[in-house]
């Protein structure tokens, strides 16, 4: 038998407190900053005080919320496990059979023989004050078990009292919203096959108005790239929770005698503040040993430079000025391949287009290589055009209700990989083409939701083989390929979560670039990515998706923070305007290594149109900021602005990185001034954290950057 005594987990400045005498399952009693020292009595004390009075009208024991709360002991809120076998055992009754704990980590077992269910419940602090969840149900009946769900619940203090969560669409994914919290459940689904272009990248529950420099709030992520849900949660007794999963379509995980369904690891994180909270799931994405480890090329992809119209001479010009310009990696894009004219045919048909490219890849490839960059190719494996060789020969591979298609989207279909001949036939194709020429590089993506998401011979449902699946020919070719690295995109940021960032080296963040867009999008996405995987590209002057025309520094100044691109015909710049193209990656390029593993930070403004965002170092001793007014000011000239997350103890001196006064008649503003001058104002980081400086005056749309660097020496602490 385990003890029934309360638990401290602790870890990454983070606090756990678990009591293991609750009916059924263990319950968490306390989830957020780190507790220190808490004697076992004290814990004792806390448990035995947490225990709720029974009211009028209740049951005899009042349920308590456990880490998967069952109907069985008297709950009566969204439950953490349903399942059935054939008519019976719809609410089981787990009970702990053992239990292990480690100071970080705490493992339950827990069985329902009644039921023929065994369950295990991994709770793990991470380095990183994360607090995972990893959950598993086993079939030990003698007959098949359908799991209708299984979620990881996280408690809530008495403190959050209003949500924050995203929608969105094609080419504005991650829009925030809020409401306040109120008795009821809140569910957001997806049920598109991928998170989806309007899913939510997490869920967020926090102190009214928390901002991102302050109030406390909690929120939850599914390391998952197919369907999901997430639901905030207060049931009339007064318990507030988060809970997300795995949505399961029906019939979906049938269990046969033996087998195991493990459910998508779901992390929790916490901060006084967002950009707090989000410094837990960038450190925890940095720990990873898959992680990044050289820095992050600077791209350029061809894809609004010239679309579909491919031809070795224009290609190769645009390589000669990416190359002139600074850039790293050059990214040929859709259109190389067999039948592919447009976006109606040859998806499916992994093989070079010879009436295209006669000689193969190779002469491109040869030229970029020889001007010093890097080679990427575009790919879509897991869809097929009707119209391509691979649809006739094999339409069974082609996920559909047997006999009918779904609903087109783009002109294409969504394929089976979980069929081991559609899996081997897009594993040998893809591995083929990266066996033959100089690749490093795959830019992956997904165009299209799934519907009707069914086997064409069983009519089973196949989102989740399906995410497996690819979850696995991404590792299998960077097996066979170790220096390969992919892009997760999804018509644009339709599948950006954990589970994906597993197996990939970045995300694309929208397919929309129009700096507007993108400084609420990437401000969003950064709640759980960190800049060095967000692809962020300077796009023409413009934007194909807006029809908005901005400043080359308006454009670079909102790309410069993550992993940094070009996404423009800049084959026709004059040497002027390369030049400053040039200019905006040197300056990246000096600061790669504090934007790429610094603390992401953005300041709290009272004005909705000005918005300060920055990377500080890791060691608090330089910072890059950058300040953009997205419309029109309510103050003129605008009130102030501030720098979060500088050592307020260090003397900190501040200088524009980049900003042309003369083109828009503006100066005379005494810290930039001073700069300009060759002495730049020195100021405390506590000051500058608490009062800042006076803003520039910019026209709407436009951006500066600003330099912060140390002028006292570092301090050396001894023990």
């Amino acid at each position: 038998m385990h003890s029934s005594r309360p638990l401290h987990l602790a870890r990454g400045g983070t606090s756990v407190v678990v009591d293991t005498s609750t009916a059924g399952l263990p319950s968490i009693l306390y989830w957020g900053p780190a507790l220190g020292e808490c004697p076992a009595a004290e814990l004792a004390a806390l448990a035995s005080a947490s225990v709720p009075q029974r009211v009028s009208g209740s049951i005899d024991s009042p349920a308590r919320l456990t880490l998967i709360p069952q109907e069985s002991y008297g709950w009566q809120g969204t439950p953490g496990f349903t399942g059935q076998r054939g008519s019976g055992f719809l609410t089981p009754a787990f009970q702990v059979t053992d239990l292990t704990a480690g100071q970080n980590e705490l493992t339950i077992t827990a069985n329902d023989d009644d039921a023929g269910l065994a369950l295990k419940i991994q709770l793990t602090l991470t380095e990183a004050g994360l607090l995972r969840q990893r959950l598993a149900v086993t079939n030990t009946g003698t007959e098949e078990y359908e799991v209708r769900s299984l979620l990881a619940f996280f408690p809530l203090p008495d403190s959050a009292q209003e949500v924050l969560d995203h929608t969105g669409r094609h080419l504005r994914e991650r829009s925030p919203q809020r409401h306040n919290l109120t008795t009821g459940s809140y569910h957001r689904e997806s049920r598109r096959g991928r998170p989806g272009a309007d899913a939510t990248l997490l869920v967020a529950a926090g102190e009214r108005a928390f901002g991102f420099e302050r109030g406390r709030v909690h929120a939850v992520h599914t390391a998952w790239s197919g369907n999901h849900q997430y639901i905030v949660e207060q049931t009339p007794s007064g318990d507030r929770f988060l809970a997300c999963g795995e949505l399961l379509l029906p019939q979906e995980m049938s269990l046969a005698p033996g087998a195991t369904y493990a459910a998508p690891d779901a992390f929790g994180s916490w901060g006084d503040g967002l950009n707090e909270l989000a410094s837990r799931f960038h450190t925890e994405f940095r720990s990873r040993p898959e992680h990044p480890d050289r820095p992050r090329p600077v791209t350029l992809n061809t894809w609004e430079a010239v679309y579909f119209d491919h031809n070795l001479p224009t290609l190769k010009a645009l390589a000669d000025r990416a190359a002139q310009a600074g850039i790293e990696r050059y990214v040929l894009d859709d259109g190389w391949f067999s039948g592919r004219r447009d976006d109606t045919a040859g998806l499916g048909d992994w093989f070079v287009d010879e009436t295209i490219w006669p000689d193969g890849l190779a002469p491109l490839i040869d030229h970029v290589r020889s001007l010093g960059m890097e080679f990427g190719l575009w790919f879509e494996p897991e869809m097929v055009n009707p119209d391509s060789q691979l649809a006739r020969n094999h339409p069974e591979w082609i996920i559909q209700t047997p006999g009918r298609l779904p609903v087109a989207a783009r002109q294409q279909q969504v394929l089976n990989l979980a069929i081991p001949e559609a899996y081997d036939y897009i594993l040998t194709c893809i591995d083929d083409v990266l066996r033959t020429n100089d690749i490093a590089y795959i830019k992956w993506d997904h165009n299209r939701d799934l519907l009707e998401a069914a086997d064409a011979t069983s009519g089973a449902a196949v989102v989740h083989s399906n995410v497996e699946a690819v979850y696995r020919l991404m590792a299998e070719l960077k097996e066979r390929h170790p220096r390969l690295e992919i892009e997760s995109c999804a018509s644009g940021g339709a599948r950006v979560d954990m589970g994906i960032l597993r197996h990939t080296d970045r995300i694309w963040t929208s397919d929309c670039i129009d700096p507007i867009e993108r400084l609420v999008n990437q401000k969003y996405t950064g709640l759980l990515v960190p800049p060095e995987l967000m692809g962020m590209h300077v796009g023409g002057p413009r934007s194909h998706s807006t029809g908005r025309t901005h400043s080359l520094s308006f454009r670079s100044a909102t790309a410069i923070f993550g992993h940094f691109g070009v996404e423009w015909d800049i084959s026709n710049l004059t040497a002027e305007e390369l030049g400053r193209l040039g200019s905006w990656i040197d300056l990246h390029k000096r600061w790669r290594d504090v934007l790429h593993a610094g603390t992401t930070v953005h300041a709290d403004l009272p004005d909705p149109s000005m918005d300060l965002r920055g990377v500080v170092a890791s060691d608090k001793r330089s910072a890059l900021y950058g300040y953009s007014l997205t419309g029109s000011s309510a103050s003129y000239p605008p009130g102030r602005i501030t720098f979060p997350g500088l050592d307020p103890m260090t003397t900190y001196s501040i200088t524009p990185a980049a900003f042309d006064y003369e083109d828009q008649g503006q100066s005379g503003l005494a810290w930039v001034e001073a700069a300009r001058n060759g002495a730049p104002l020195a100021m405390s980081g506590r000051l500058l954290g608490a009062l800042g400086v006076q803003a520039p005056v910019l026209f709407p749309e436009q951006s500066v950057l600003i330099e912060v660097r140390a002028q006292t020496p570092e301090r050396h602490h001894t023990s």
